[in-house]
């Protein structure tokens, strides 16, 4: 039996061998299992006084060795520890040494150790590793559950949604992403990638596209990738996405559009400016060559010094109060509407050529901080009239229609030869007309015929000869990326006389689908708010998820006041505690404002905030608070509070005291 033993230890424990520990360390036993592991005989690793395995030890590693060794010097214990081993014959072994240590009766410390062969498994996990540093694409593995979960998610994929390191007392975005995939998603965009997510799972086969993301800081990030379905090592199913940050090339096709759009603009309008409330600044982004402005193009210039100059320079005096007040309110974010059209304003001014005109202008909302002021001068028929005549009318629509900077418009010019060049279009439209990206892109280069240009489209040539008859036409499309019905809206300059001036085409679709998705929000809606811990806000069973954090520290603050108004002032000094209360932080706090209410819109749940006059509360009736079920003091709602209150803001220590001082 005790020669069975021994024939197990030599043969078939892997890598077993012995040591003695006392000075000076040394191997005394080794099996039959470590020389064919090593390609060493037994008098190559057996001395009385050096320790001769060490000396296979990788020189990169004998250091780390060492330092095992001397660590289990200190008593009985078990460790472990991977190092390298190089073989007689010069290759190299990974291992992980499994050694544990005994006292014997004399008080000698003695240790028997085993190997594991772990070459295979580090290779793999260098070329992988090696994949993720190298390749720049972000890659996640998620459940497949119909709220996924995200199993691993690599560095890459971090700094694309870039996820901020985790601070006390301060949400921890990756872990709520890793909570809930479809956070990481846009809300318009979660249909889209749920039914991908179902077409993956039930053809078993990838699918490719592009996606966009929202990132932690607000911003959104534009991706192409593919979702795979597998099933991993623990035998469950998992979906497996690998993209590309395609950022920086969508703002670049971005841009090009922009520069297409503003090709159309500058075919309608005489000057165009550009207004950034972020910056407080104004520039000239067109005007003609004989115009004042021309040697300011592009210079960015203060918005009240240029209107405090231009204003009694230029304007008459008759229009100057209704055109201050038109740019203060714009100023004040006073002048857009929810559906209604961009604000215009008429007005007279002296023209470059001295003579005092009368000139129409409109505000073009691009974001929430930029917006385009577009003006054109007014042909005067003798009268202090404007576009009498049936041909400015249809200009006028022509003017309407630019004004809506959505991603729904475009514009033609054809001329007087029936050949068309596209000068602007989106996505959107150009599906409408049966292109793709590619093949749009060199049509806005040449002019085509429009019998071959209209040939993919959803609409007869007939259809587009009746809109250059008649200079308005409607068509309806299937949108294939929503799967619903659109319609498209086109508008035709009229045909001057003689017919050789270029004619111009605008489209642009005139249904809201977001308006439709809120229809279909159910009526009865639960809202639940948790303050004990972090903030979060629950519509349902699903979490409100906020792109920007102002405005969720906003709802947060109007919670904790229960109730009660809070002034823009008083918000101001909460959510931003070390700057005082200015045109600054005010405009920076009606944006915050602004981006909750869209929030909450989207969710179908703006009643839960009343404003009036500026100032704001939260509706206490309409939703379901922790804070406010415990301030209740019935018995059931006793147990809620447990500490803590409000982690992610400071500010709310105030009434963290207050509920401390009631728990004792």
């Amino acid at each position: 039996m005790l020669n069975n033993m021994e024939d197990i230890l030599s043969r078939q424990i892997s890598g077993f061998h012995q040591y003695m520990l006392s000075e000076p360390a040394h191997v005394t036993y080794v099996s039959r299992n470590l020389c064919d592991m090593t390609g060493c005989t037994e008098n190559e690793l057996l001395h009385e006084s050096r320790d001769l395995y060490a000396l296979l030890v990788h020189p990169a590693d004998r250091k780390k060795y060492a330092a095992f060794i001397r660590k289990l010097s200190d008593g009985e214990q078990t460790l472990t520890e991977e190092y390298r081993l190089v073989r007689k014959d010069g290759t190299v072994l990974c291992v992980r040494d499994t050694f544990s240590t005994r006292k014997l009766e004399n008080g000698t410390l003695t240790g028997y150790s085993v190997l594991t062969d772990i070459s295979d498994l580090k290779r793999e996990n260098s070329d992988l590793q090696f994949l993720n540093e190298t390749i720049p694409c972000g890659f996640m593995k998620y459940t497949c559950e119909k709220q996924p979960r995200v199993t691993y998610i690599n560095q890459k994929m971090i700094d694309i949604l870039r996820c901020p390191p985790v601070r006390e007392g301060e949400l921890d975005y990756l872990e709520m992403y890793k909570g809930n995939i479809f956070l990481m998603v846009p809300m318009e965009e979660r249909r889209r990638f749920s039914k991908y997510l179902n077409r993956v799972y039930s053809a078993d086969a990838p699918i490719a596209g592009e996606i966009t993301l929202l990132r932690c800081d607000g911003t959104r990030a534009y991706v192409f990738g593919w979702v795979t379905k597998t099933v991993n090592e623990e035998g469950a199913e998992e979906f497996q996405s690998v993209c590309m940050d395609i950022t920086a090339r969508h703002q670049i096709r971005k841009d090009a559009e922009t520069k297409r759009y503003m090709k159309a603009l500058t075919d309608v309008y005489d000057k165009i400016f550009e207004f950034n409330l972020d910056s407080n600044t104004v520039k000239c982004l067109h005007c003609n060559d004989g115009s004042s402005y021309k040697v300011f193009e592009d210079i960015p210039m203060l918005i009240d010094e240029t209107l405090d100059k231009w204003i009694p320079d230029a304007v008459a005096p008759e229009s100057r109060d209704s055109l201050r007040g038109f740019f203060r309110d714009f100023c004040q974010k006073k002048l857009y509407e929810p559906d209604a059209k961009p604000p215009q304003i008429t007005y007279k001014a002296v023209s470059s050529s001295g003579e005092l005109k009368q000139y129409s202008g409109v505000f073009i909302k691009v974001d929430d901080s930029v917006s385009y002021y577009c003006c054109r001068r007014i042909q005067e028929t003798g009268k202090e009239s404007i576009l009498q005549t049936e041909n400015d009318e249809l200009k006028q629509k022509m003017k309407d229609l630019v004004m809506q900077f959505s991603d729904g418009i475009a514009a033609f010019e054809i001329s007087a030869e029936g050949l068309v060049k596209p000068l602007y279009a989106s996505d959107n439209v150009q599906e409408f007309f049966g292109y793709t990206e590619k093949e749009w892109i060199p049509l806005t280069e040449k002019y085509t015929p429009i019998e071959s240009f209209v040939a993919y489209s959803e609409a007869a040539y007939e259809d587009f000869a009746e809109l250059l008859r008649t200079g308005e036409a409607e068509y309806s499309y299937f949108d294939y990326t929503t799967e619903t019905e659109r319609k498209i809206k086109a508008i035709c300059s009229p045909k001057e006389s003689g017919g050789r001036t270029p004619r111009y085409v605008m489209l642009y679709q005139v249904e809201d689908t977001e308006k439709d998705g809120r229809k279909n929000l159910p009526e009865n809606r639960t809202v639940q708010i948790r303050t004990f811990g972090y903030f979060d806000v629950f519509v349902g069973e699903k979490p409100v998820a906020f792109r920007n954090k102002k405005s969720k520290e906003l709802l947060a603050l109007l919670v904790d006041r229960r109730g009660g108004y809070i002034t823009s002032e008083e918000a101001i000094c909460f959510l931003w505690e070390d700057e005082p209360a200015n045109t600054v932080t005010m405009s920076r706090y009606r944006k915050v404002a602004l981006r909750l209410k869209n929030t909450l819109e989207e969710y179908g749940i703006s009643d839960i905030v009343e404003s009036v006059d500026g100032k704001r509360r939260i509706v206490m009736e309409k939703v379901q608070c922790d804070l406010y079920q415990y301030c209740s003091g019935k018995e059931e709602y006793a147990g809620l509070f447990r500490g803590s209150y409000l982690t992610n803001y400071s500010w709310g220590e105030t009434t963290l005291g207050e509920l401390t001082n009631n728990l004792e």
